[in-house]
Parts: C-alpha cells; sequence; structure tokens
C-alpha cells in the first residue's frame, strides 16, 4: 500500500505543462499486466481498456504516514482536483488497492482532501494482478448471467456488465454506501446492473441460476446457496481463509450438466482480505521485533529443513491444519508467528545441511511444520486438494488415498475447523 506519491517507469511520463492522460495511463496498466502474464487478449482486456477508472473510483484514500507509524492518517484524493490529479493518476493505475471508503462512511458527497486519522478501510478495488486473474478464469462471454459477490468499487461489475451485458449481472454487498455509490458510478458509464444491498453470502435467488459466481472476498467456505444457485456447467471463484493472509487459497467450483458440484481448493499469488466476520490477523511492529530481538528464545539445530516456497500445497495445508500463523514475508529467512498467542519460531539454514532455529511461545511451531510435512509427503506432496460438499453441509479438503489420504473439515458458521486424524 502506497503511503506517499511513488514514481513508476511504466507509467507514462506526466509533466508540468500537460494534463495527466488517464487513457494512457489505463493502456499502461493494461500492458504491464499483459507482460505480467496475469491478461490476455479478449473481453476482458478489452473491458479494461474501455473502463475509466477515474470515473469509477473519483475519489479514492492514500496513507500519508509510513507503514508501521500510528496513529495512522489518511487523505483523500479527488480526481475533479486539478492538483490531485498527477498524484491520483497514480495510484489508480499502479496495480495496488485503491482505498475508497473508511469506516463505513458514506461515499457520495465528501469533500475534497478530507483527512481521517486512525480506524480501517472498510471497502477498495483489489489489486489488478489478481483481479485480472481471476476475471480471465471467469472467462466472461455475452450472455452469460453473473453474481458480482463483494461490489467494492465495482471494477468487476463493471467488467462483467461490459462483456455479458449489464442486465445479465447482479452484484451483491452489504453496505448500503457501497451500493449506492456503484450505481452511481456505473450509470455514469451507461451501466445498469443490477444493484443489490444485503448478504452476498445468501446470493440472489431472484435471478438465478448463474452460469458465474465470484466473490471478491475471502470467505471460511464456500456458502451453500452459490451451489443451489450455480447453473449447470457453470464457475464459482472464491478465495477461502482461515482469517491469515500469508498462504491464500482459490476454490474452483463447478457444476456439471447433470447437476453435480464438484471443486478443488488451488494455492495462489494472491488473495482477497477477509469479509465480513472474520477476524484478520497480522504480525505487529511490536511482535516482529520481539522476534528480530529472540526475546525468550530457546535455540536448537534441526536437520530437517522445511518444504521451500515453490511447495505452495504444503504451506497450504499448515495454514489450514494450523490455524492462527502469519508468515513475516519481509524477513530474509523463515519467521512464523502466532500472534494470538505470542509464539513464533525464526530458522535459518546453518552449516552441515541443517538449521538453526530460534522458537518461544506456548505453541511448538516448528513441530507443526514438520508433522504437517510428514502428513503432506505421505499424500503426495498435492499441490492441490479436491473440495467435497456433503449432502449434511460439510465441507472438505482431501488429497492423496487410502490411509494416507490427508483430510480436513472447513468450520460452518459456529465451529473451528477440524483438523485430520493424527494431525495436532
Amino acid at each position: 500500500m502506497r503511503h506517499h506519491p511513488v514514481a513508476d517507469a511504466t507509467l507514462p511520463h506526466q509533466s508540468a505543462e500537460l494534463p495527466p492522460d488517464p487513457v494512457a495511463a489505463r493502456a499502461a496498466m493494461v500492458a504491464r499486466l499483459e507482460a505480467e502474464g496475469a491478461l490476455h487478449p479478449g473481453p476482458v482486456r478489452d473491458a479494461l481498456l474501455e473502463l475509466p477508472r477515474e470515473v469509477l473510483m473519483p475519489q479514492g484514500y492514500v496513507r500519508r504516514t509510513a507503514l508501521d507509524e500510528l496513529p495512522v492518517q489518511w487523505q483523500l484524493l479527488d480526481w475533479s482536483v486539478p492538483a490531485d490529479r498527477a498524484e491520483f493518476l497514480d495510484v489508480l493505475h499502479c496495480g495496488e488497492s485503491v482505498l475508497i471508503q473508511h469506516d463505513g462512511e458514506p461515499i457520495l458527497g465528501r469533500e475534497a482532501g478530507v483527512r481521517r486519522t486512525g480506524g480501517t478501510m472498510t471497502s477498495l478495488s483489489s489489486g489488478m494482478f489478481m483481479t485480472a486473474v481471476l476475471m480471465e478464469q471467469l472467462q466472461p462471454r455475452p450472455g452469460l448471467r453473473v453474481a458480482d459477490v463483494g461490489t467494492g468499487a465495482a471494477v468487476t461489475c463493471a467488467i462483467s456488465a461490459r462483456v455479458c451485458g449489464d442486465q445479465q449481472v447482479v452484484s451483491i454487498d452489504r453496505d448500503p454506501y457501497v451500493a449506492e455509490a456503484a450505481r452511481h458510478h456505473l450509470a455514469a458509464l451507461g451501466l445498469h446492473p443490477t444493484l443489490v444491498t444485503g448478504d452476498g453470502e445468501a446470493g440472489w435467488p431472484m435471478m438465478a441460476p448463474f452460469d458465474r459466481i465470484f466473490a471478491s472476498y475471502s470467505l471460511a467456505r464456500v456458502p451453500a446457496p452459490w451451489l443451489e444457485q450455480l447453473a449447470p456447467g457453470g464457475t464459482a471463484l472464491a478465495h477461502l481463509t482461515t482469517g491469515s493472509p500469508s498462504w491464500p487459497a482459490l476454490a474452483v467450483i463447478s457444476k456439471d450438466p447433470a447437476g453435480q458440484v464438484t471443486g478443488e481448493l488451488r494455492p495462489v499469488r494472491y488473495g482477497h482480505r477477509a469479509g465480513h466476520g472474520l477476524d484478520w490477523i497480522f504480525l505487529k511492529k511490536s511482535f516482529r521485533d520481539r522476534i528480530a530481538a529472540r526475546d525468550g528464545a530457546t535455540v536448537t539445530h534441526n536437520r530437517q529443513a522445511p518444504p521451500p516456497d515453490t511447495a505452495r500445497g504444503f504451506w497450504l495445508a499448515l495454514n489450514f491444519l494450523n490455524p492462527g500463523l502469519v508468515r513475516n514475508g519481509g524477513a530474509d529467512h523463515l519467521v512464523i508467528g502466532a500472534p494470538a498467542c505470542r509464539s513464533w519460531v525464526a530458522a535459518r539454514p546453518a552449516g552441515a545441511g541443517g538449521w538453526d532455529v530460534a522458537a518461544s511461545g506456548p505453541r511448538d511451531i516448528w513441530e507443526e511444520i514438520q508433522h504437517t510435512q510428514a502428513l503432506w509427503q505421505a499424500a503426495g506432496r498435492p499441490a492441490v486438494y479436491r473440495l467435497h460438499f456433503g449432502s449434511d453441509g460439510q465441507q472438505q479438503l482431501s488429497a492423496g488415498s487410502g490411509r494416507r489420504e490427508l483430510t480436513w473439515t472447513l468450520p460452518t458458521a459456529n465451529t473451528p475447523a477440524a483438523p485430520p486424524e493424527g494431525a495436532r
């Protein structure tokens, strides 16, 4: 997340004499997404080239304090203010999230330049790499009926409406201010999809069945109404989470012509943030500093290495089988913490092929890694997991078969995730 203006060599240079050019910036953003492999020639690319982001998001917040500086200071940039345009052009097209709502405030009618202190951002447009990848995976085409769950800044809704036809699209958000702003901004583009204020996990039966269902936030499990409202031959996509941002996973759900629902869970590079009712856990600076200082640590030498970062199926399993863990992605070695109990582990390669492991707290995170690694290896080192939907409402993940099968149950609304047999 950017907290001050940053030069970007992939955006066209904006001189002091020339006004910012959103068309050129949009083309540069699309070209960059193509170069990164997130976007390919086709309807999604064409829609992104056609959609003026400054109309969908005429205002957005930027952070004016450093990442760990408290209290956080935010400033609202406004496209209608000439002095804001050069910086806001970068915010809109740099590819990172665009923050559009602070603490559930009304979005329309805000005063330009307003500053906020503390609080949280409650609605945003997701990073464009992730959005492009997911929209391409949905393969929208004219005539498909789409449920866009979590309207936010309405970027995915606008793409779907452009490609499929706005009468084919419903977008659902629980925040009436978000839905109101999306309706206003989409109408300015000549788009009039159905905008609904409500619980997106209930879907929208009045327009079902849907050929595509897409969520712009992470969930603990796939909502049962989506399975019922998915059309034969349809596809639903949603990120599933334990609340940790470290190892995102994408559920890909299909329904065959006979109405049978199947799915799988895949590790992915990026995931949406946790939705309403889910805690989003992270490592605060004070906790990271404690780990760096090795405060209260016990140090051991271990012969067995953890799986590499490329073994993403393992890290996905670790995340779900041992909830509450977060990795410090900024560290130059393996650092994982459990914020709830202040446990942590930090491991570095040592001489003779071993690992020096420092750890502290009531959870033995290193042992959890080793135990999960054994289960994962026994299951055949899976990269993806089968997602099963039981008639009793249970949702299970599995890989492998027989006695070596690795399996666990996703939580319901009121119960925690069940670990696999033999897992700690």
